[in-house]
């Protein structure tokens, strides 16, 4: 069956596409409330907006860097049901933190040396978190799948995982000025997920049992260079470290973008991350679709270069939006959408996450098809630790940028020019897996 649907309907995956959700659902809805309370009401200057933004995302992702192969060893070595339980355990207390500081900063009480201290470290903590959940919900799917169906429940994954952050987007935007309900908002889904995540079945380990290499270098360095090795892997995982890097620009040029460029407010903010969201989970269905369940790079080098069409499109209509506006007055939701060219804005945005989901979902399948089961985890860990990587180095170029005083509507430009390098890889996948089948 090359449908998703079906797979809702099943112990062996159901809880585990809730958990990941409530999981994303939680992560974006605080990150995303504490980056535009901070943005909005904090900070006044674009250069320090778009600097805390980029230190947000950057703070996020660290872990995946270092903690990836730890990771990744543990999940194949352990049963991963159990695993998952104790990292939603654990985001109940970091989430308490995260409402702590949420609270003081609403409340004005030391906010730049305590609440924002708080707020960080609380993003950090739940990148610890995501960081040990991403190899395993991935790598769990063929324990509990049959092999026609890993692309779906891959395709399902992803776009459960869009929802849940355009869905912990909006409601952040939604109280952007009510952080209080926010705060207890967190704490309410963190437990919630726990709940969920106790039934998700039995997924004891494949691999033989080894030590656990715990250092960060060395693990990570084994774990890369065994991946290095299958040249269908690397290639997927390159592709997916260089989609990631034009997301994690985009992401981080959101907020700062509305604001100064399109002169909107939080709200408006947040609708452009819904749209992104519903864009990647459009594709991500859209793909498996498709391909009929086979796992093929086929359509990846198209979909990528459409992708980059489309950001250049969003490019030229944020230029022409900025050249129009005459009233500095931040807009509201209904304001924005009077304009003729807000619908241009969000239907160029749209296209480019359906684009970038029909090219991004099969990759991931790579990585838990084309490798022993006993590895799966650790090749999923090798793509997060790369991923983290070009995320960082993407966030590091969006703020290069803005110190070289480049516009924030030219840095959009940045992400085409890494479609065109995508594509190229993409290229080099589906010949690699043609010839693997010749």
């Amino acid at each position: 069956m090359f449908t998703s649907i079906h797979l809702l309907k099943r112990r062996r995956f159901l809880p585990l596409f809730c958990t990941q959700l409530l999981n994303a659902f939680n992560d974006n809805l605080y990150k995303t409330t504490m980056v535009l309370f901070v943005v909005y009401t904090v900070y006044s200057s674009a250069d320090t907006e778009l600097m805390f933004s980029s230190l947000a995302s950057g703070v996020f992702i660290l872990p995946f860097f270092l903690l990836s192969a730890i990771a990744g060893q543990l999940a194949d070595m352990r049963d991963k049901a159990k695993l998952i339980r104790r990292i939603k355990a654990a985001e109940i207390g970091l989430m308490c933190v995260g409402a702590a500081g949420l609270m003081m900063a609403w409340y004005d009480i030391a906010v730049d040396t305590v609440a924002i201290p708080l707020l960080m470290l609380t993003l950090f903590g739940t990148g610890i978190q995501s960081a040990f959940f991403g190899p395993i919900k991935y790598a769990i799917l063929p324990q509990h799948l049959r092999k026609d169906e890993v692309l779906a429940g891959t395709g399902l994954v992803e776009a459960g995982t869009y929802i849940a952050i355009m869905t912990g987007v909006i409601l952040a935007g939604l109280l952007a000025e009510r952080v209080e309900i926010a705060a207890i908002g967190i704490i309410v889904f963190s437990l919630i997920g726990y709940a969920v995540s106790r039934q998700v079945p039995p997924a004891p380990p494949v691999a033989v049992k080894e030590p656990i290499d715990f250092n960060p270098v060395t693990s990570s360095w084994t774990i890369i260079k065994a991946v290095a090795g299958n040249r269908e892997i690397f290639l997927a995982i390159i592709a997916i470290s260089f989609f990631w890097t034009i997301g994690s620009v985009l992401f981080i040029q959101f907020p700062p973008l509305a604001k100064n460029v399109l002169m909107a407010d939080p709200a408006v903010a947040s609708l452009f991350l819904v749209f992104f969201s519903i864009g990647v989970a459009i594709g991500s269905v859209a793909v498996n679709m498709l391909l009929k369940g086979r796992v093929s790079a086929r359509y990846s080098p198209l979909s990528v270069t459409v992708m980059g069409v489309m950001v250049v499109v969003f490019y030229f209509v944020c230029r022409a939006w900025n050249a129009m506006l005459v009233d500095e007055q931040l807009m509201d939701v209904g304001e924005f959408l009077s304009y003729p060219l807000a619908w241009a804005v969000l239907g160029s945005l749209l296209l480019v996450a359906i684009f970038g989901g029909m090219f991004v979902v099969p990759l991931y399948a790579f990585l838990t098809t084309k490798v022993p089961a006993s590895q799966t985890s650790r090749a999923v860990a090798a793509n997060n630790i790369l991923n983290s990587g070009a995320m960082v180095v993407g966030a590091l170029l969006a703020l290069g940028l803005s110190e070289a005083g480049v516009p924030l509507a030219e840095q959009l430009l940045l992400s085409a020019a890494m479609c065109v390098v995508s594509a190229w890889l993409g290229m080099k996948l589906y010949r690699a897996e043609t010839e693997e089948l010749a």
